[in-house]
């Protein structure tokens, strides 16, 4: 569980993209984090589980997890088998650039952060397709050869295509109720949460809007999210406010519009959160 200083940002992108191919003998117990940048999770085999957001994902061999930056996640690691996995972190500007007008290849973090629904199990012809593009994005990271990253770009823009059709036309795993679990209650709390983080979410407020005891809802809060409540809004509330700090807005608004009423306790919680002020995180 994470402690009362919230979940950590984990790892640095300074590349357009990065691929690693990682197999774990040992598993790695690893608390809730996020990170600043999307993530594709392909999983060649092993036992593990990912909480996500409040939902909790089985995953299969050939499993694809998708992962918007500042969602908070853990995985839960089986560790009798050995764990192998692909990820795949990606840039929002590497994103943005290699776009076309009306397609993002960011939009299938953007429909599964809507559905609330981050898994994507593909059919079987396309686990061929998925398996030939990471071999050839592999082969090609590591060649020497002339073009290899300008090909290694192209192929992990096919690639992002290829994540994007299947998400904007499947919804198998969702209908699979083995293969996630969710508490309804928490998860209309979840959205109404990041819908209104401007308003009042006290505890009281909550448990009186979803008809809830303060008992209740802070003790199935916690069950299910790993968080208590007030962490879980501070969190995203402070998320939030970096996001609009780096989109240019000035920091007291930003503060104003992720529901913090005094500039103090916004700057000490963005300190203690990002190791850096507010102006120094906007450069």
């Amino acid at each position: 569980m994470p402690d009362e200083s919230s979940a950590s940002k984990r790892g640095y992108l300074r590349e357009d993209f990065r691929l690693f191919h990682l197999k774990d003998s040992r598993a790695q117990k690893l608390e809730y984090h996020y990170h600043e940048f999307d993530k594709i999770i392909l999983l060649l085999r092993g036992k593990v589980t990912y909480v996500v957001e409040g939902v909790t994902y089985f995953l299969r061999p050939w499993d694809l997890l998708l992962v918007q930056h500042n969602l908070i996640h853990r995985p839960i690691i089986d560790p009798s088998e050995p764990y192998e996995r692909v990820v795949i972190w990606l840039g929002s500007d590497w994103l943005a650039v290699r776009s076309d007008p009306g397609e993002p290849l960011s939009t299938c973090f953007d429909i599964t952060r809507e559905r609330g629904f981050h898994l994507l199990r593909v059919s079987p012809d396309r686990r061929l397709v998925y398996m030939q593009l990471i071999q050839e994005l592999e082969q090609s990271l590591h060649s020497g050869e002339f073009g290899h990253r300008r090909e290694a770009d192209t192929l992990c823009q096919q690639m992002l295509i290829a994540v994007n059709r299947d998400a904007l036309k499947d919804r198998t795993a969702q209908e699979q109720t083995d293969s996630y679990r969710v508490d309804p209650k928490i998860e209309e709390i979840l959205r109404y949460i990041l819908e209104h983080l401007a308003e009042d979410l006290t505890v009281d407020a909550l448990a009186k809007r979803f008809y809830l005891s303060r008992y209740y809802l802070m003790h199935r809060f916690k069950d299910i999210t790993g968080y208590t409540l007030h962490q879980y809004i501070s969190q995203k509330r402070l998320l939030q406010a970096g996001e609009l700090i780096r989109s240019g807005l000035p920091v007291m608004k930003a503060a104003e519009q992720s529901g913090y009423t005094e500039y103090s306790t916004f700057l000490r919680a963005f300190q203690n959160t990002f190791h850096v002020s507010p102006r120094e995180f906007q450069k």
